[in-house]
């Protein structure tokens, strides 16, 4: 699967993104049935300094935040908790799903007041920002239900646990 991924910050190559990306995009693209050859997704790794810019400029709201994701098709479905309609490939037989960023300071934060690794909280907000390209969401209840339930299938399948589920003493 070509994942073009965009190094903007060097603390990324620490992690070897480029993998973990791939590994996670391709769990994402199994699970959904698709042929991880035929798509193409662009990731930025950026900081929070970036991800806060682009957030402003796309959403309208101030501050970082961990996993932006910019669909090439809306695949939203109308009735909420429903699978969204998988992508089609273009006259090529590819399908450009579209583009995430992904801001290394709020990971690093994140992982860190969750005590879980870094990779995990990365491979699990890959996966996150894909199942969005893919036309999944959390704005309604239902919907959101659904994209959970699916990360936590697909996390178990990459050998993760749970990311929602709450760890004792917390």
């Amino acid at each position: 699967m070509p994942i073009e991924t965009d190094i903007d910050d060097s603390r990324w190559l620490a992690l070897d993104l480029p993998t973990l990306a791939e590994v996670a995009a391709n769990a994402v693209l199994t699970a959904r049935h698709l042929d991880a050859e035929q798509c193409e997704i662009g990731l930025l790794a950026c900081d929070d300094a970036r991800i806060a810019q682009l957030n402003r400029e796309f959403r309208g709201k101030d501050g970082a935040t961990n996993v932006l994701s910019w669909p090439s098709e809306d695949l939203t479905p109308e009735v909420a908790g429903t699978e969204p309609a998988l992508p089609q490939p273009d006259f090529t037989g590819e399908m450009g799903l579209g583009d995430i960023a992904i801001a290394w300071d709020t990971c690093v934060r994140e992982a860190a007041e969750a005590d879980k690794p870094l990779a995990d909280h990365v491979t699990h907000l890959v996966v996150h920002g894909v199942l969005h390209l893919l036309g999944f969401d959390h704005i309604r209840d239902p919907d959101a239900t659904l994209m959970q339930q699916l990360e936590i299938e697909i996390l178990g399948r990459l050998g993760m646990d749970d990311p929602y589920r709450e760890t004792e003493g917390a």
